[in-house]
């Protein structure tokens, strides 16, 4: 079965929404989860956060970032055109409660998860103190769809072109100094940042939690590929996760394990790139 590509754009620089046809999916799936998709037979598997979804018209909504050799050849692809796979949804969903006071903090294509979960959250009865950042203003992503699930919008950009400049983890110890009761912080974005991200926020006590991007290939357990160290004991991503006990987490660990294949990953996009310019995709 083929997947209709309904709606693509580019959302950033490089950065790409698309909404796909998808009833099962959009029909099951909840805050957190993800998908894997191939856009062809021979094409690599790809996993990719379930970034919106409509359980009545179908929908679901990816949003990715021109990155390696998959990603580059899936921006290609326009509305009308047809994904060969798109398998969700995998993953735990968040553990959405009502809890009381909740910062999610989304950095770069980090923000992309965090908007179903500022929705959820909101629904289930929390204050959602939302903070999103990106290099610079340019690359930020779904600031209006994100004021608009939160109770709270705090924007940090990196060069100061728009909110304040610095980090979001500046903006995330600024709200937990100033006495505000909260009851957990969900960080999602680069490893780096969810890594200084949780020692921000450590100290406090506030549960801490993350969402994590490792390694996959199959996405239900089977190949070992995501393997993760979280609280000294081998976790898969894709089963086990993919939020996890930000405090357990070894972000050394999971930032070796993604680059291990940098090189392999450059080599694939120079010769895809190289194609593309003798007309052979």
């Amino acid at each position: 079965m083929a997947y209709k590509i309904l709606e693509k754009e580019e959302i950033a620089p490089s950065v790409h929404r698309m909404i796909i046809d998808a009833p099962d999916i959009a029909k099951a799936a909840k805050a957190g989860q993800f998908i894997i998709l191939r856009i062809d037979e021979r094409g690599e598997r790809v996993p990719l956060t379930i970034a919106d979804f409509e359980k009545e018209t179908g929908k679901v909504a990816i949003i990715f970032q021109e990155m390696g050799k998959s990603t580059k050849q899936l921006a290609k692809l326009s509305a009308g055109d047809f994904l060969e796979d798109f398998v969700g949804p995998l993953g735990n969903p968040a553990d959405v409660r009502k809890l009381g006071t909740v910062i999610l903090v989304g950095g770069g294509v980090g923000v992309a998860p965090i908007y179903p979960q500022a929705k959820a959250y909101r629904s289930a009865g929390n204050k959602v103190i939302s903070i999103i950042g990106a290099r610079n203003k340019d690359l930020l992503l779904l600031e209006e769809e994100m004021r608009e699930a939160s109770s709270e919008l705090y924007i940090a950009t990196d060069d100061g072109s728009k909110g304040q400049h610095g980090f979001v983890t500046d903006i995330l110890k600024k709200i937990l100094d100033s006495g505000e009761k909260v009851a957990r912080v969900v960080i999602v974005g680069p490893p780096i940042m969810m890594k200084v991200g949780t020692g921000v926020a450590s100290p406090y006590d506030v549960e801490i939690i993350v969402s994590l991007n490792s390694i996959m290939v199959d996405g239900t357990g089977m190949c070992g590929g995501c393997r993760v160290m979280v609280d000294g004991e081998t976790k898969f991503t894709c089963i086990d996760g993919p939020e996890f006990d930000a405090r357990k987490v070894d972000f050394v660990q999971l930032m070796n394990r993604l680059a291990m294949y940098r090189g392999e990953e450059a080599k694939a996009v120079e010769k895809y790139e190289e194609e593309c310019r003798c007309g052979l995709h």
